[in-house]
């Protein structure tokens, strides 16, 4: 039973009703989604048991898309139509990614943010990005046979305002509704405790996959 339920005007759901949200990592080599089941965070994993989702999408003839797993066993035959990492390029500009040089894509150099050309027509991060969250969205229903109403999405603490737009309009094209953006060193120390007003000095590093 619910002790108590707090809800807009109108909005107030019955006794017996649930509403699902999930915690997703979007990283830049990684992806997770968890949720918290018993009191107990618990990610979630695929039909094949892998917790992650490796941040990665191929796109193909026709509109159709890999992602994960399927879409990095074809990067090297397909380098140009896979995106590896899209988190680099979220809210930036074509005169902010370094080393552009080295990268196998083809980019557009378009007023805001910059988009690569891919076999399906041009792609912009957030639609890359929005491909992964879908697939993270999809993996938590099915896990809870119900649908998410929202999720907390962790970002690196270094994210301007642009790239935290990126992020949530990513989430919104993915069908996944926005409840808050959460520095990932700080997600790390709630985790540890820190909100519980433990007392003294404490570092958190944050050693990520793409940016530390």
């Amino acid at each position: 039973m619910a002790l108590l339920q707090i809800a807009e005007p109108g909005q107030s759901l019955a006794p017996h009703q649930r509403r699902i949200a999930v915690g997703i990592d979007l990283g830049t080599t990684n992806s997770l989604v968890a949720i918290v089941r018993n009191s107990l965070p618990e990610v979630l994993s695929d039909d094949q048991g892998r917790p992650l989702l490796p941040s990665v999408v191929r796109y193909l003839k026709g509109g159709a898309t890999q992602a994960g797993y399927e879409a990095m066993r074809n990067a090297s035959g397909d380098p140009k139509n896979t995106i590896i990492s899209v988190k680099r390029f979220m809210g930036r500009g074509l005169g902010d990614v370094e080393h552009i040089e080295s990268l196998p894509y083809e980019f557009v150099d378009v007023p805001g943010m910059l988009k690569v050309k891919t076999i399906a027509g041009d792609k912009s991060p957030v639609e890359v990005s929005a491909e992964i969250l879908a697939r993270l969205r999809q993996r938590a229903e099915d896990s809870c046979q119900d649908e998410i109403v929202g999720a907390v999405i962790t970002v690196p603490a270094y994210f301007d305002d642009a790239q935290r737009q990126a992020t949530k309009d990513a989430a919104k094209l993915a069908g996944v509704e926005v409840l808050r953006l959460l520095n990932e060193p700080t997600a790390a120390a709630i985790a540890y405790g820190l909100d519980n007003a433990a007392e003294g000095i404490y570092a958190v590093y944050d050693l990520g996959g793409g940016t530390f």
